[in-house]
């Protein structure tokens, strides 16, 4: 694990939050401008909880963070996050009923990423099946002009994402953050003013 103890894993240890991760999310939220007090947030595989943390920071207590994750976290959350043990790709009644309940969010993020096997296709293939996942939620979910997040591995099939998206939001672009590994083959897709007539 020595060479994954950089800056930001220290950095993270050194502030209280769970994972390196949530300096990805400020670093998006800084060049796009994503999260703003009294937001609504749909959080896709938000375990262990820096980015439900750093989108709760945001947008306050008159905002609302509802986050999901197939795993469950110990991250002790503040009042205005709701955290549910869930799969996205089996939705239950109980999560379907408060999607509906919150429906719509300005902001959908999904930080969700497979379980590496090493074969770098596999987890290409299977970082785009989460990533259209998502997609597909944020679709539903989303109101008119909100946003998007999606981390995805870059392979060959990419653009099965981009296409959609581009006919669904405004603007698209592409962003790896300083925080990500320069090894890591991860990038953020950020889809900006969600064109509500197009779904």
């Amino acid at each position: 694990m020595k060479e994954y103890r950089d800056h930001y894993f220290l950095k993270a240890r050194r502030e209280n939050y769970p994972a390196r991760s949530i300096y990805k999310l400020r670093e998006l939220d800084a060049k796009f401008r994503l999260l703003k007090p009294g937001m609504k947030v749909l959080d896709l595989g938000a375990a262990p909880g820096s980015w439900t943390l750093s989108a709760a920071e945001k947008v306050g207590c008159e905002g609302l963070v509802l986050a999901c994750d197939i795993q469950n976290t110990d991250t002790v959350f503040p009042p205005q996050v709701i955290f549910m043990r869930e799969d996205i790709f089996d939705r239950s009644t109980a999560f379907e009923a408060r999607l509906d309940e919150l429906n719509p969010f300005d902001l959908v993020i999904s930080d969700m990423a497979p379980r590496t096997t090493g074969a770098r296709l596999t987890d290409q293939t299977r970082s785009l099946e989460l990533a259209q996942e998502a997609f597909s939620v944020a679709c539903g979910r989303l109101k008119q002009g909100g946003a998007f997040v999606v981390k995805i591995f870059m392979g060959p099939d990419i653009q099965q994402l981009l296409t959609p998206m581009r006919q669904t939001f405004s603007v698209v672009k592409s962003f790896k953050p300083k925080s990500s590994r320069a090894e890591s083959k991860e990038t953020f897709f950020t889809g900006l003013h969600f064109l509500k007539e197009l779904v």
